[in-house]
């Protein structure tokens, strides 16, 4: 019996997150938990580790990623050479895999090396994103600072200015919500790469790959699109209706896990909403809400993770197409983590398929074709 997509086929077992009755869960902390009280370098620690860090366990964490935030040299002029005009996810996916050149534990895969590398991936991955924002712009990159949070460095990093309370909370929020997701298809595809014991930087660069594609990461993208198509709040349902009737999808809506809502968009409704105000622009809300009400009217579909995070992070000044690379760098902690957890217990994962071509054909020679 086969399943397209392998929907609800149970591939392996882990102890990295779980969505069980619609509930999304980190080592078992409810997703609610963590986005209202955690900082993003806590949920790094408890993917990884498998526990909540202690104060001297998080400074470590956090002294480690600060001192691992640098680029080298070679590969912000690798950067530099990139076509202005490629997208940033193209962009990422290269300097990723570029990034195992210029580290001398690439190929080292004892467990230890590996913690060490997935402190400098996850250390990184944010600076490639900012660097590359800027130097598309005729801009320098910005240095990463040792004193600021996470998420705090990341917007510095992108804008140059430092990013007030509000923001930092809200980032800090999405990059916790866009952690870990069970057996998506990115993480999938970085446990399959890793289960031939290729390298973590593989892994990661598959994965980058994976939510490259408009059904996983780049739906958030597409929600942004159509909110600036749309324009103002007023023309919102007749946009909705004309899409529905002509059988288009609404990008932001539904998904295959859930039946009863996305757990994760209630927080980036709040986010979007305060946000919007804040930027005085809460038009974006206000068309958001109202798309939201037509789609859960005509189609009963309700927001996913994509559908708020599009204003909020337009309301961040993030460019549309910075939206996908940003999700890479919070995943990130969660493809590290399942990396690590497949080479702890690996077997090489290698399903079959059920033939449905033609049979008993016969070879006929090339003079007689």
């Amino acid at each position: 019996m086969t399943t397209r997509g392998l929907e609800g086929v149970v591939a392996a077992e882990s102890s990295i997150s779980s969505i069980i009755d619609g509930v999304l869960t980190y080592r078992g902390i409810n997703i609610d938990d963590l986005a209202d009280h955690a900082s993003f370098e806590e949920v790094i620690y408890l993917l990884w580790y498998g526990k909540l860090p202690n104060q001297a366990e998080l400074d470590q964490l956090k002294k480690d990623l600060a001192e691992n935030a640098h680029l080298p040299g070679e590969l912000i002029e690798h950067l530099r050479l990139m076509p202005k005009t490629v997208h940033p996810m193209a962009a990422l996916r290269t300097a990723v895999s570029a990034l195992s050149l210029y580290d001398d534990e690439a190929d080292v895969m004892d467990k230890a090396a590996n913690l060490r590398k997935a402190v400098r991936l996850q250390a990184k991955i944010g600076t490639i994103v900012a660097a590359f924002a800027r130097l598309r712009e005729g801009k320098e990159p910005v240095a990463p600072r040792t004193d600021l949070s996470f998420a705090a460095n990341f917007l510095y990093m992108l804008t140059g200015q430092e990013p007030d309370e509000i923001q930092e909370r809200a980032f800090n929020k999405a990059l916790v919500l866009h952690a870990d997701h069970e057996f998506n298809a990115s993480t999938f595809t970085a446990r399959v790469t890793v289960a031939t014991l290729s390298d973590i930087y593989s892994g990661l660069t598959s994965a980058i790959g994976a939510l490259k594609g408009p059904l996983h990461g780049g739906a958030n993208e597409q929600v942004m699109a159509m909110l600036e198509e749309i324009g103002e709040v007023d023309k919102a349902e007749a946009y909705i209706l004309n899409k529905l009737a002509n059988k288009e999808k609404i990008m932001g809506f539904g998904h295959r896990v859930y039946k009863n809502g996305d757990p994760r968009a209630k927080h980036l409704r709040e986010m979007s909403r305060q946000l919007t105000q804040l930027t005085g622009e809460p038009k974006w809300f206000d068309m958001s809400v109202k798309i939201d009400e037509v789609v859960q009217r005509e189609k009963g579909l309700l927001p996913n993770v994509d559908f708020y995070s599009a204003s909020v992070y337009h309301s961040l000044g993030i460019p549309r197409d910075l939206f996908t690379p940003i999700f890479a760098v919070a995943r990130t902690s969660g493809w590290i983590a399942h990396i690590l957890e497949q080479y702890s217990n690996n077997r090489l994962i290698r399903p079959r398929a059920e033939y449905v071509g033609p049979q008993k054909q016969e070879y006929v020679p090339l003079e007689a074709r």
